[in-house]
Parts: structure tokens; sequence; C-alpha cells
């Protein structure tokens, strides 16, 4: 926001220089980014009276002026400008003067033979315009020879700041002004302006207002005013304007922008005739409501715009006139003939005015303070001034005045401790830097009631536990909620420059949380294995009703949270692909969304991708043509990790993905819980896609994959390798083709008695289905391994196990033994 000192000053008596002023509003938690001294634009300029003007002898479209610039004797210069004439009141900058918005340094010059002493001003030249068509002139009375500054508002210095989005009364003069009295100690001039006579009630109202959800509009005032003349801005008013960033229109536009950057409560001006005749009923209704799809308006930028149901209209006679708190509509706007205008002062709500300037791509000066949120107790306040500039300066005359009023109460009282104030800010350096206290009760009074809180101290058993209940002003109403908001405006005011910079005694050392370690591990064992980590938006396209969808997304086309990390890596492999790329083999970490019958749910998962040739681009190749990963190699890259931490994970069948193909996709599990999917991508999938034949990826859920590796950690202990011959002995059997391996293998380890027996592992060599294999069966060898850890095992103990493991393939599953 644009700060003019000149402005401020007539709210709150400081004599602060600009400098300091900024460093004290920075301080506070204002950033005060630039000074614009506009003093310095015009330095040495003063007001010319141009006695005579000749059309110079040398040249056709130079004029010789003869200018009294109160020095006794005129002075000529020479003039281009088109409207030099003689009896102006012009802007002269005489020898030495130095206009620094142009960089020229004014020092007597001969001009096509004739001696220019000065030159005369355009307001581009003083820095008032981007470019001007002539000199600029001033109406009289005016003082020759006096300072021009004054005359054009260049007395003035503008304060760039930039507040926090939670300080919505920053983006107001009011509330500057409020701020800098609490900062300075300065008195606060700023009255509160008296509401107009109230009108006798007429028997039949010429409007009406309807407001369709109070929530959205909780407060809609009206004030019809008859007999105005819409005329330019006086000058004071216009250079406020100008010095806040914004072009001046006509006494009522320009009445209603003043209201909003002295109050924060943007107003808008309606041509009362321009809307009798889209309503013309008796009496006329404005209303307040969502609009419909596909409604159109044309805003006062000129642009036609199709309207969603997230822009929230004004309407008269159910007909859209202007986007509530953004724009108004161009068919009522104000203009040269207007006589009667309807107020608009109103509150709306905050997420209904971002959403609709979001959902047009609009930002107005208006919905920037909506946005923030609009002090509800100062509604009457700005809107009286309004009423008395547009009295006294467009002559008009209220007619009738009405107001819906659903605003909900703004009483919130605090609890403040003095205890909890030590306890947070901690000590404080005296007013001469001398020593270190505690803040005071006193001071702690002082500073907020500075700032307009109320405070009462309760009753206390200790006379050292200092208790107040804090009453919130209105308009801090919306960020001050808790009691370390209160805290924090003792700090901020009090000075954050002036706290103790003792750190706290370290107790001791910092340590990353142990899930976080596991995490980290995790990653190194997946880069380890030929992975590459990648890293994905959240944000996807909606595909299905179980995504969650973004009430207000930053992006239109992603507005949904993905419900996996497969889409995400499948997408980036075929990228990486389309580019001529070796196979993209990735891993990556993230959250995922979704909802179910309960509602809502989340949880951090870790997928991966893996595919392609793994000998392509190498100096080395299997053969010429391309060579795939079998499942097998693509599931021993996964299992390889598994084993780095000693996890045992099940493999089962599962077809529930469509996506994948459905004879190579298992289910995994760790310790009885499900713990994701590893499979191959559906052939006709991939060819969708464009993949390559042999594409495989697994998403594992996070959380049951690390919580054996938390219940373990710091308890790991060295087992030695045994030091004694191992025994072998292969199994081969005939076994329904439906019966998996890992049932299988699951039973072998029960029956020796788990991972701690003699039985050192069960391996899968052999499998046939065809000619000599019973119908519906196959063919299966494994390989067991037995060892004992402290003896060489005998071949009684061996062939013992060994039948047993036998014996009990054939009682569960009724196999055919065939060694």
């Amino acid at each position: 926001m644009r700060v003019s000192l000149r402005w401020l000053r007539e709210l709150v008596s400081t004599d602060l220089e600009a400098t300091t002023l900024g460093d004290r509003l920075t301080m506070a938690g204002f950033e005060v980014e630039e000074i614009e001294d506009r003093r310095t634009w015009a330095e040495g300029v003063v007001v010319g009276h141009i006695l005579q003007c000749d059309p110079h002898p040398n040249a056709q479209k130079l004029r010789v002026c003869q200018v009294d610039v109160g020095q006794g004797k005129p002075s000529t210069i020479v003039c281009g400008a088109p409207n030099a004439a003689a009896g102006l009141y012009v802007p002269v900058a005489v020898p030495g003067a130095y206009l620094a918005k142009i960089d020229l340094k004014i020092r007597p010059a001969k001009l096509r033979g004739v001696l220019s002493q000065g030159m005369i001003c355009s307001l581009a030249e003083l820095g008032l315009a981007k470019e001007s068509a002539g000199i600029h002139t001033f109406s009289e009375p005016v003082t020759v020879g006096a300072d021009v500054r004054p005359l054009l508002g260049l007395d003035d210095v503008i304060l760039h700041l930039t507040s926090t989005a939670n300080r919505a009364d920053a983006l107001s003069m009011v509330g500057i002004a409020r701020e800098v009295a609490a900062l300075t100690g300065a008195p606060l001039k700023v009255a509160i302006p008296a509401a107009p006579p109230a009108k006798k009630s007429r028997s039949k109202p010429p409007f009406t207002v309807s407001v369709a959800d109070p929530l959205a509009c909780p407060a809609y005032r009206g004030v019809l005013m008859s007999g105005v003349q819409v005329a330019p801005s006086p000058p004071w008013l216009q250079q406020r304007l100008e010095a806040a960033g914004l072009r001046p229109i006509n006494n009522v536009v320009d009445i209603t922008n003043y209201i909003l950057l002295k109050w924060g409560q943007p107003l808008h001006a309606f041509d009362w005739d321009r809307l009798r005749t889209i309503d013309h009923n008796s009496p006329l209704t404005v209303g307040v409501r969502l609009a419909h799809p596909e409604e159109t308006l044309q805003t006062l930028d000129g642009q036609s715009r199709r309207l969603t149901v997230e822009n929230l209209v004004i309407t008269a006679g159910d007909v859209p006139i202007a986007l509530a708190g953004v724009m108004g509509g161009q068919q009522t706007e104000v203009h040269g003939g207007t006589q009667q205008i309807l107020l608009e002062a109103a509150l709306f709500s905050s997420a209904v005015v971002r959403r609709s300037a979001r959902a047009q791509g609009l930002r107005t000066e208006a919905s920037a303070r909506y946005e923030r949120g609009v002090n509800p107790a100062e509604l009457e306040a700005a809107s009286n001034e309004a009423i008395a500039l547009l009295e006294e300066l467009a002559h008009g005359r209220v007619t009738f005045t009405t107001l819906l009023d659903q605003r909900p109460p703004l009483d919130r009282t605090l609890t403040l401790r003095l205890e909890q104030v030590h306890r947070l800010l901690g000590g404080v350096l005296t007013a001469d830097n001398s020593e270190i206290e505690d803040l005071s009760a006193e001071t702690v009074e002082a500073l907020l009631s500075a700032l307009g809180f109320t405070l009462r101290r309760q009753p206390s058993a200790e006379d050292e536990s200092v208790v107040w209940s804090v009453t919130v002003p209105p308009y801090r109403f919306r960020d001050i909620e808790r009691e370390v908001d209160l805290i924090e405006e003792v700090a901020r005011l009090y000075g954050y420059d002036r706290f103790e910079e003792t750190l706290p005694p370290q107790s001791e050392l910092g340590a990353l949380p142990l899930d976080l370690l596991l995490l980290r591990d995790l990653r190194a064992a997946f880069r380890g294995a030929g992975l590459t980590e990648l890293m994905h938006y959240s944000w996807v396209k909606g595909t299905h009703p179980h995504q969650v969808t973004v009430v207000n997304p930053l992006v239109a086309e992603f507005s949904c949270l993905r419900s996996d990390l497969i889409t995400g890596l499948v997408q980036a492999f075929r990228y990486n692909h389309e580019q001529g790329n070796p196979p993209l083999n990735g891993f990556e970490v993230g959250r995922v969304f979704g909802q179910g019958e309960e509602g809502l749910w989340e949880s951090d998962r870790l997928g991966g991708i893996i595919g392609g040739d793994p000998w392509q681009g190498k100096w080395v190749r299997r053969s010429q043509q391309p060579q795939p990963l079998s499942w097998f190699e693509a599931k021993g890259i996964l299992e390889s990790v598994f084993q780095r931490f000693g996890l045992v994970v099940e493999y089962q069948s599962d077809r529930r993905d469509e996506r994948l193909h459905p004879g190579r996709t298992a289910s995994l599990s760790l310790n009885g819980e499900h713990l994701g999917f590893f499979g191959q991508l559906h052939p006709q999938f991939a060819a969708t896609l464009e993949l390559p034949h042999a594409v495989y990826v697994f998403e594992l859920e996070l959380e049951v994959l690390l919580a054996p590796l938390v219940d373990r950690f710091g308890h790991e202990t060295f087992q030695p390798f045994s030091t004694y011959p191992a025994s072998d002995r292969d199994l081969a059997f005939f076994a329904p083709a439906d019966l998996t391996v890992g049932e299988l293998r699951r039973t072998l380890w029960k029956a020796a008695g788990g991972r701690s027996s003699l039985l050192e592992s069960v391996e899968l060599f052999d499998e046939y289905a065809g000619v000599g294999v019973p119908p519906g069966q196959r063919s299966l060898a494994f390989r067991l391994t037995y060892r004992a850890p402290d003896r060489t095992l005998t071949e009684a103990e061996v062939n013992e196990l060994h039948q047993k493991l036998r014996d009990s393939l054939v009682e569960k599953y009724a196999v055919t033994l065939r060694s």
C-alpha cells in the first residue's frame, strides 16, 4: 500500500521524518519497501505568468515567451508546447533547478539562436504523468514565484508499505494511523463521521435488498441520492488518489475510491436511472446471489465475462449488474449525465470474494481488501463520510436509506497472563540499555491500550501473578484470537530489537527422529539397488469418483489429489522413453489421498517402476535384440532391498488392478499385514501408452514397511556365519497349477520349525508343465539347504527333517512326490 505522509499527518499528530517512521513501521512488522520523496521531483520549480508569447524567429514549432517568475525582470524562455499562450500561469523550472524524474539540470542555453533562461514544465517532466500533450497550467488564484510543489501535491513523501496477510486493517490510512499513534504515542485525529439526518419514511420504498446467503453477504447498506452533479474532483482529492496510485475519474467515483483508501471499506455507486431501465418493477429489487451457469456480465474494464457458480453478483431484477466485491458492471456505471446514484456499502465473505476473483482472473483494490477482511464495525462510518463528501462535492442529497444487517457480534475477550508474557518473550533491555529486566504489568497495559485493547485486571492470590481480561477492538477482530496473539502485539510494539539476545542454554544435541533416520536408510537402499528417486506434484486430473477434489485448486485442470504413486511414475517413465532416454528405473516417497465410505483418508507410500533393457546404451550387450527384465529379475531388485533390512515378505497372486498383468501381479504382506503390491503393467495398458513390453511397478505402505524396522532399531545382534558344511536335498513333486510357490514355501518353513531351525534356505529351481505332467498340475523342484551353526549335521538328522517336510506337503496339499 502507498501511504501519503502528508495525509497520514492529518490523521495522527506525528512529526517523525519519513526514514525514521519507515524504520519504526518496519520493526513493528510493516515492511517499508521504498520511500518515494516527491519533494525532490520539482525542487526549484516556481509558478510563472506568461506575459507574452511570440513565434520563434528561427523555428516553426517553437515559441519565445516572456515569463514573470517573481524575480522582478521577466525571463525569456523558449517553449515548444502547442498550448503555450500569453496570460497562462505555468510551472517554470528556473536556472539551477533539478528535475529528478527526467534527470535534467536547468541551465541557460541558446535554442536556435535565442537564449532561454528556464523551462516551462509539463506534468510528465515533473513526474506526475507518463506523457503529456503540453505544458501544465494553473487556475487562479496563484502567487507568481511561489513553489509549485504544494499546488501539485509534490510536498509529500510516499511510503511503499507491505503488511502480512492477517493485518487487513493495514490496507487503510486509518489503520496505519492507529498503528503510528500506538508506536509514537502521538494523538489520533480520526473523527467518526456522523450519520446523515434521518429522512421521513416513505409509504413505498424505491428499492428493496434481498440477500440469498447471509454468510456470503452479512450486511448491505443502500443509499439513494438525487441531484448529483458529476464533475472533476477538486485538486486535493485528485492528488490523494494519484499519490496512492489511483487515476482520478470524476467526483462520485473518486469519493468511493477515497473512502476505500481511508477506511479500507470498498463502496460502489450505481447510476439509478440505468438501474431502472433493467428492473421496471416498483420497488426495484437489489439482490446478492451466486451467479447461474452461462450468465454474462460486461465489467467496467470493458470485458464481457462468462460467469460461473463461484461468482457472487449484485443483481437488479435478478439481472447481474456487478461482481460483488470485485468490479462493477459497465451497464450501470456513473457517467457525465448521471443525476441519481445508488451508493452501495456492503460486507462480503473473504472466501467468497477470493474464489470469485480467481474464477475471473481479476484482482482489484476492492477485492484485495475483501479477501483479507473488511472491518465489520466501520461500515456505517465509511459510508457516512462518503455521503457527506457527495453532498459537499457533488451536491447530492439523500432520499432513501436501507440497511440489511445480519452481522455476528464482534465481542471477544481473551485472558492474558503476565507470567506467560515473561515465559515467551524473556528479558528486555531497559530504556538506557544498561540492564535486562522483565516487562512490567504497567508496560504491557500501556502497549495494548495504545492499540485500542481494553484491559481489566482479574483478582489474583499472588501479587506477582497478574492476569488480565482483554477485550479485542473490532478492527483487530480477525487476527487476534488467542493469548499468544496478544503477546505478539506486546513484543511487536515494544520493539523486537529491545529483547535480550542471549540464547537459552543447550540441554542436549539435536538428533533426527527415528522414523526419519529409517526413511533415509530406505531411500539409500533403493538408490543402491539402481533406482533414481523421483518427486511429483500431488495435484492430478480427476479420473475417478474416489479422488479428493480440491475446492480452490491452483490450476483448474489439476483439481484433485493423487490416490496412488503409480500414475505419476508411469507418466515419468513414458516421458523419458519418448525422449529416447534409457529406461527410467525410479522410486518415489509421497503421500496419497482418497475417500471412501468412512470419509477422507491419506497415507504415506513408497512406489517404484522398473523396466526396459538394463543393457541399453552400455558397452556390453547380451544380444543385439532388446532383452527386457524378466518378472523374477525385477522382483529380485525389490527383494534385495527387503533382504538388506532383514524383511521376510510374502507374495500372493493378485488380480484386482486392471492396469496390471493378472498372472504376473502379487499382493505383498509383511508380518500378516498388507504391505502393497508388485506386478507387471498389463500389455494392453502398456501398448496404449507406447511403453516397452515389460515394465514392473510396486507400491508399498510406508507405515507397514517401517514398523518392524522401528521395533528392531538398536537391538540388532551379529550372527556369525556357520563354519560347518551345508547339506542339500532336492524335493520334486506334481502340484495343482493354482497352488502358489509362496504357499508351499511357507508350509515348508513352518514344518521345519521357522527361521531358527536347521533349514537354511528354500529355493525353487525348476518348473515344468506339459508332456508327462497330469492335467491341471505342474512339476516343481525345490532345493532345500540344511545347516547347523555348531556342528556338522549327520545323514540321519538331515534325512529325518527332510522326510518331515515331504510328509507335510503330502498331508496338506496331496502333492505327488517325484523325489
